[in-house]
């Protein structure tokens, strides 16, 4: 039970660490200092209580999101996130196998492009012959390296009293249309929507019940609690040296001084290791989650768990994206791209939100495990705050970002 509770947790983390977490916190510490903090952590505590739901709704109902949305509400409902997640889905894909293109291209000093299609491969080679466990535990733990940036932080001893005091939400000083970009980027990368119905199909394919909800919770707030230090390690490590630099992290080439500074030559290392196991672990979660989705909307037959020739329609989609996926970033920029996605993240999240307050009050599904009135109201706080970003995601690209 406490190793299942330590995978769990562990695999958490690993779904909260990417390419859009590396990406948008290291550019906000250059850019804005410690200022930012707060849209890691308000990211955080929206992501806890939409996870612990999901997660919810899986072990009393055995549905997933997709499958309680479809069945609640109707196949013309559910076709429109549907339509949206795929979408914004396989451009976060694509920058997920830009990142471990970027590691290696940091290893080497090739150019990354060599490395899209070999890293596609990879990708799609332990999803086609590993199962949910494989690719779940077995990157999660190889992921535990990206806690190297929370021990940067702490050797480099920044200023804490001013740290905590961006905790709270606060006015740019400058550049407002950048900063809050910056904000609903970092609120994106965090928030994504894919975790959700990811979390409870993992939940689902480990046949969690009534009994696990304990760990569902135990998971959902520690694991994402620890997922949401090492992001606040990454800020603080590029305001403390990459911003006195005035370096813009215009590339991930200038994000490596994260870890150079405190580690000296073992730095490099780190930062590509970190760099290329988080969004290897993500491109995977991103991939399943895609077949998962497209699978359970249409009534297909799906899990990780089976061969490929038991459920072909589902090895089929993750199959096809991750292709299509390697297409894209051979032609993009992959950090202009996870900018670009991050915040689409956040324009789409009130699309999947929303049904989920509905069927979280369902006692069809929840039975006497459907959401209190404290949750209700939280949860109808985040659909707020998720709405404001759909409103004013794309101007601010279009302005800051």
């Amino acid at each position: 039970m406490i190793l299942q509770l330590a995978l769990g947790i562990v695999t958490a983390i690993g779904g909260f660490i990417d390419v859009g977490a590396i990406a948008t916190t290291a550019l906000a510490g250059a850019l804005f200092g410690y200022q930012l903090v707060w849209a890691v952590l308000v990211g955080t505590l929206c992501v806890i209580l939409l996870t612990e739901m999901c997660g919810r709704l899986a072990a009393v109902s055995h549905h997933t999101l997709a499958d309680a949305v479809r069945e609640r509400l109707g196949i013309r409902y559910f076709a429109v996130p549907l339509f949206l997640e795929v979408v914004v889905d396989t451009m976060v894909l694509a920058a997920e196998i830009g990142g471990v293109a970027i590691a290696l291209h940091l290893a080497t000093g090739i150019d990354y492009r060599v490395f899209v299609i070999p890293a596609a491969l990879a990708l799609w080679s332990v999803l086609w012959f590993g199962n949910f466990s494989v690719v779940e535990n077995g990157v999660a733990f190889l992921g535990l390296v990206a806690v190297s940036f929370v021990f940067g932080m702490w050797e480099m001893r920044p200023e804490w009293g001013d740290v905590a005091r961006a905790a709270i939400p606060s006015l740019p000083s400058r550049d407002a249309a950048q900063y809050w970009f910056l904000a609903i980027s970092i609120v994106g990368s965090v928030l994504q929507p894919f975790l959700l119905n990811f979390y409870a199909s993992g939940a689902v394919e480990e046949k969690w019940k009534i009994k696990d909800l304990w760990m569902n919770r135990t998971v959902a707030v520690f694991g994402m609690s620890f997922g949401s230090l090492i992001a606040v390690g990454i800020l603080v490590l590029a305001a403390v040296v990459i911003g006195p630099r005035g370096m813009h992290v215009d590339s991930f080439e200038q994000a490596v001084f994260t870890l150079v500074a405190p580690f000296g030559e073992w730095g490099l290392s780190l930062f590509v290791a970190s760099l290329a196991v988080a969004c290897f672990g993500a491109g995977a979660d991103l991939s399943l989650n895609l077949a998962y989705l497209v699978s359970q909307g249409f009534g297909w037959n799906w899990s990780e768990n089976l061969k490929p020739h038991e459920d072909a329609r589902f090895a089929l989609v993750y199959s096809f994206a991750i292709l299509l996926a390697a297409a894209v970033v051979m032609f993009a920029d992959p950090l202009k791209l996870t900018m670009v996605t991050m915040a689409l993240n956040g324009a789409v999240a009130p699309f999947i939100v929303f049904p989920l307050l509905i069927v979280m009050n369902d006692k069809a599904y929840l039975r006497d495990q459907t959401n209190g009135l404290l949750t209700n109201v939280l949860t109808s706080v985040v659909i707020l705050i998720a709405f404001v970003i759909a409103i004013v995601a794309i101007p601010l690209e279009v302005l800051g970002g």
